[in-house]
């Protein structure tokens, strides 16, 4: 069965009132509770499969049109003529936007990859002309035959809604169940920083990081698991949430744990740009690093290099990220049902720099650490 022009044009007729009137326009799953069946068989019926009975079709197009649901030419699941237009999200907690270089790197590689299979890319923004727009209405209003979300608050109702919708959509460093992910292997990259951390000595290990997220819960879970298998206690105090790219936030906590009754002797840092704040706290006491603190980061940015000491962090793979990111939307708006919706894990490198020195030999730490998967 295949919709008629005549409901296209004026579920598209209506959705552009409701938004128009500052309404909320209406979604798949909108009309799954309209009808009281399921979001996939409202898929199917919009998208023309013949395995749907003609009452449940009819009742569901009905509903559609009442609701004032936009259709017109894109759907998640059904073929559909392209207009070759990426939506991209990097609304950034920490308000660094794109002077966030891991971030950035990701995005140059992903328009790389997009712009040689003919897609342009259009940031995600809440206004459209004088009009001011949810995320959805805006990709909505773009036409976008895709979206993907790199750096946002993924709690927040207005990015839900974005996954939950009709696009084909690849998120960044969080998990969903209806959409494509792609993460660095988080857990062995902090499994490698803190046998490295143990096998110089250390056995006073803090660890500032960042707020709830699946990058920061797959961190902890490795940082207590190795301290555990170590026999080395986590003492609540050495635990920290600080934010991702916040260097005054982790400046004030390192001052916090520098200042307690028994300092650790090596903390860790959320991220390389948070380390920075690390840094500022541990020389303003006239401290020096490695000798008397030790810090490690996380994501491997150039400017943890350019440090003195350099840095000892966790590197991501940023260009191989934002490139994968790319092809696997890509695939999923040209292919979707040969395109699994999974979670793509990316590899790590720890890189040792400077920055962590060495205390005397930790029982077996020293000949247990490998820098790889056990």
């Amino acid at each position: 069965m295949k919709i008629s022009g005549q409901w296209k044009e004026s579920a598209a007729v209506r959705g552009r009132q409701c938004s128009e009137g500052g309404g909320r326009l209406a979604t798949i799953r909108d009309i799954s509770k309209r009808c009281g069946v399921s979001v996939a068989t409202v898929s199917k019926v919009l998208n023309g499969y013949r395995e749907i009975g003609e009452e449940t079709k009819q009742k569901v197009l009905k509903a559609a049109e009442e609701l004032g649901y936009v259709q017109g030419e894109r759907t998640k699941y059904g073929r559909q003529r392209r207009g070759y237009q990426i939506g991209f999200l990097l609304s950034t907690l920490s308000s660094q936007g794109l002077k966030n270089e891991y971030f950035a790197s990701i995005l140059s590689a992903f328009r790389q990859e997009a712009t040689r299979a003919g897609y342009d890319i259009t940031f995600i923004e809440h206004n459209v002309g004088k009009r001011s727009l949810s995320y959805l209405e805006h990709c909505r209003s773009r036409g976008f035959d895709g979206v993907c979300i790199a750096c946002a608050d993924f709690s927040r109702q207005e990015v839900l809604e974005l996954i939950n919708s009709e696009f084909p959509v690849v998120t960044i460093d969080q998990s969903f169940n209806e959409s494509i992910s792609i993460l660095s292997d988080n857990a062995d990259g902090m499994r490698q920083l803190t046998e490295y951390i143990i096998s110089r000595g250390h056995t006073r290990i803090a660890c500032i990081h960042g707020t709830h997220s699946v990058v920061t819960h797959n961190r902890l879970v490795s940082f207590h698991s190795v301290m555990a298998r170590y026999g080395l206690a986590v003492p609540e105090e050495y635990l920290l949430e600080g934010e991702y790219q916040n260097a005054d936030a982790a400046e004030r906590l390192a001052g916090q744990l520098l200042d307690g009754r028994n300092p650790p002797t090596c903390i860790l840092a959320p991220d390389d740009y948070a380390a920075l704040g690390l840094i500022k706290a541990i020389k303003r006491r006239g401290l020096r690093i490695p000798e008397d603190v030790s810090v490690a980061g996380y994501d491997g940015i150039s400017v943890s290099q350019a440090l003195e000491p350099k840095l000892t962090t966790v590197r991501q793979d940023t260009e191989r990220i934002g490139r994968e990111a790319a092809r696997q939307l890509i695939c999923l708006m040209e292919s979707p049902m040969t395109t699994p919706l999974e979670t793509i894990v990316m590899p790590v490198e720890l890189v040792e720099g400077e920055s962590v020195g060495r205390l005397g030999t930790r029982r077996q730490a020293g000949r247990n650490y490998t820098g790889t998967k056990e």
